[in-house]
Order: structure tokens, then sequence, then C-alpha cells
């Protein structure tokens, strides 16, 4: 899978960009033919969620997309994971009906 991860107006960590990546590196096992994994963070205008991320997962024939808002990029990513991982699984239920 091929991750690519943008920071709008800031400059995100390291650290920052490693969990991100490991995130989503285990979306693989809902999923194993994801094709990329497009992740943006940027600050948002909400005072209550003021990180937000935005993830676009391709995969064969489709391309799922998820933005979160949280008080971190760290729970807002967290967030968004486990909402493509529910995203997955029911796209891979509908390729594989009978399984």
């Amino acid at each position: 899978m091929n991750i690519t991860i943008t920071a709008r107006h800031f400059e995100a960590s390291d650290n920052l960009k490693e969990y991100a990546a490991d995130s989503v590196d285990k979306l693989n096992q809902f999923f194993d033919r994801i094709i990329s994994c497009d992740i943006v963070l940027r600050p948002s205008s909400d005072i209550n969620n003021p990180q937000k991320v935005e993830m676009i997962v391709k995969v064969p024939k489709k391309v799922l997309k998820v933005t979160e808002s949280s008080e971190t990029y760290e729970k807002a990513i967290s967030e968004a994971v486990d909402v493509l991982s529910r995203q997955l699984k029911r796209y891979k239920q509908k390729l594989n009906p009978n399984h």
C-alpha cells in the first residue's frame, strides 16, 4: 500500500507521521488489496475539535473517504481508521457475499 501524508498549514512531526502510517497499515488486516491511502492533516476552525484528518483510501473500483475532527491529530487518526475499517469490511463483504 502506498501511503501519502500531507500536513496543511503546519509542519507535522516525524512521530505524528509515523503514528499515521502505522495506524493506516493496520487496515491491511481488514482488506489486503488497498492500493493507496492519502492522509491530509490540517487545522480546523472548530474550537472544540481543532485538528482535522482526512483519509482517502483507494481500493479496486472504489474510493473510500473519511474526515474526522478531534482535539488531537492522534485521536482523529484513530477515529478515521476505525471508520475506514468498518467501510473496508463492508466493501469486502459486497465483493465476496458467500464468505
